[in-house]
C-alpha cells in the first residue's frame, strides 16, 4: 500500500513538474490539478466498479451453488448489474475528459464551452 501511495505522489510530481515550462503561471497549476483530479476520480471509480463487479459475481456464484435451477436467471441479472456498474465508470471517464480538455477556466477551452452551450440551446 505504501508503494502505491508513493507511486501516486510520484505521478502527481510529474504533473506539477511542467509548471516551470509555463513560467509559473496559474494556468499550468489549473491544468495540473485538472489532470490530477480526473486521474484520481477515475481511479476511485474504477476501484469501486471492480469491487462491485466482484461482489456481484460472488453473489451469483453463491446463488447458483445453492440452487442450480435458477442459475440462468441469476446470470442474466448479473450481466445487467455489471453493465450498470460499468456505465458508472464510463460516466466518470466522461467527466474526467471534460475536466481535462473542456475545463471552462482555461482560455483555450472557451470555444469548446461555447460550442456545447450552442448545442444545448
Amino acid at each position: 500500500m505504501k508503494a502505491l501511495l508513493v507511486l501516486c505522489f510520484g505521478f502527481l510530481a510529474f504533473a506539477f513538474a511542467g509548471e516551470s515550462v509555463f513560467n509559473g503561471s496559474d494556468l499550468s497549476l489549473l491544468m495540473s490539478l485538472s489532470i490530477a483530479g480526473g486521474v484520481v476520480g477515475l481511479g476511485i471509480a474504477a476501484l469501486g466498479g471492480a469491487i462491485g463487479m466482484g461482489n456481484a459475481a460472488a453473489a451469483t456464484i453463491s446463488g447458483t451453488a445453492r440452487n442450480p435451477g435458477i442459475g440462468g436467471k441469476l446470470l442474466g441479472t448479473m450481466f445487467i448489474a455489471l453493465a450498470l456498474i460499468e456505465a458508472q465508470v464510463i460516466y466518470t471517464l466522461v467527466f474526467a475528459i471534460i475536466a481535462i480538455y473542456g475545463n471552462p477556466f482555461l482560455p483555450e477551452s472557451k470555444a469548446i464551452v461555447e460550442a456545447f452551450t450552442a448545442l444545448l440551446q
